[in-house]
């Protein structure tokens, strides 16, 4: 039976992304384009080795940015503030770490540590306001992004500005070669490609990492039994108040690890360019996959493939944002076939439980 539930949710994808290209494909034809060509133009420019690269690049924050997200889902924490947590972290380890150099490993290790302390204490405010004042997680996360983001818009035009008078942006001083990840292109021997970020290793890493932390340790026990009931959880000798800091620490933690890829991979400096709203599209990946480590991956790869597939579209006199929907097509249909099936779920389960009573 159990065999049976995991189908039907693994089921829930698959349909929400068949109905997703059948009501872009009736908006696609209601505004005089072809949807067949449409789909198989995104295809064949998402299926180049240079577009392959980019899907692999626009993974790793995504991916990263639903781990964030999925630790709070799973104690019933909605973390709203990961978009502001990884960007404030991620200016602040650009410009601490572009002030030393030590040697390549180390130096890495400091700056990602730097980001994953303050985007933990970052998390922590939202968490404290909730155990000790009651204020829900969704206001406060949401409240210190718009905090965060004027933070950073004083510290990069103030304090961390570079002071090259040939930038015309706002930027913090480039990381030394130290504090760098050299390409992947090297070791895999691609050539002729654009470079493919060597971020890649850490974020599958710490996909193992957070599967290990919900399903194999106490802590993650503990998570999971509180999202599903807490008021059990409770009589069973589990602290919510800390349960819940400790949920928004490690949130937090997590998300100081989004910019990371960016930033020692490919931009090696915070600008006003660096890459934004990884952090809101985290929540729709993880929301995708379930926040299992394996779907999050696989719905990661589907809106990067999407994204840069899309960007051929205007050069074909379609309209981009054809992709924004169709994304938003996914989330809504899976969601809603999500909430049907847990219900489904519920009932057959109380059906057998009544039946085994009678028996």
């Amino acid at each position: 039976m159990n065999l049976r539930y995991k189908l039907i949710g693994f089921s829930a994808p698959i349909l929400a992304l068949s109905l997703s290209v059948f009501i872009t494909s009736l908006i696609l034809t209601a505004i005089g384009k072809d949807p067949i060509e449409t789909f198989i133009l995104m295809y064949d420019y998402g299926t180049t080795g240079k577009s392959l690269v980019s899907v692999f690049n626009r993974f790793i924050p995504l991916y990263i940015s639903a781990i964030a997200v999925a630790v709070g889902f799973k104690m019933g924490l909605f973390n709203i503030g990961v978009e502001g947590q990884y960007l404030l972290s991620a200016l602040l380890a650009a410009a601490i770490g572009a002030s030393f150099s030590v040697s390549r490993p180390l130096h890495i290790l400091l700056i990602m540590v730097i980001a994953t302390a303050i985007s933990s204490l970052w998390g922590a405010l939202a968490g404290y306001l909730k155990v000790s004042r009651g204020i829900h997680e969704v206001i406060s996360t949401i409240m210190l992004n718009y905090i965060g983001t004027g933070i950073i818009a004083y510290l990069l035009g103030q304090v961390f500005n570079d002071d090259d008078k040939a930038n015309l942006i706002p930027q913090t001083t480039p990381l030394p070669e130290t504090g760098q990840i050299p390409s992947l292109n090297n070791f895999l021997n691609i050539e002729d490609l654009p470079s493919l970020h060597g971020f890649l290793p850490i974020a599958i890493i710490l996909g193992f990492l957070y599967y290990f932390l919900i399903w194999k340790t106490t802590l993650g026990y503990n998570l999971r039994i509180t999202g599903q009931n807490p008021t059990a959880a409770k009589f069973s000798g589990v602290d919510p108040k800390r349960l819940t800091m400790l949920a928004m620490i490690i949130s937090g933690g997590f998300a100081g690890l989004v910019g990371m890829g960016p930033l020692l991979s490919y931009h090696h400096q915070y600008s006003i360019d660096f890459p934004a709203g990884i952090g809101f599209a985290g929540i729709g990946v993880a929301l995708l996959g379930r926040n299992h480590p394996v779907g999050m991956a696989f719905g990661a790869v589907l809106f990067a493939f999407l994204e840069r597939s899309s960007q051929i579209l205007d050069l074909r006199d379609v309209p981009k944002e054809i992709e924004t929907m169709m994304s938003a097509f996914i989330l809504l249909i899976v969601v809603v076939f999500y909430e049907v099936i847990r219900r489904y779920i519920v009932t057959q389960q109380i059906k057998e439980a009544s039946k085994e009573v009678e028996d």
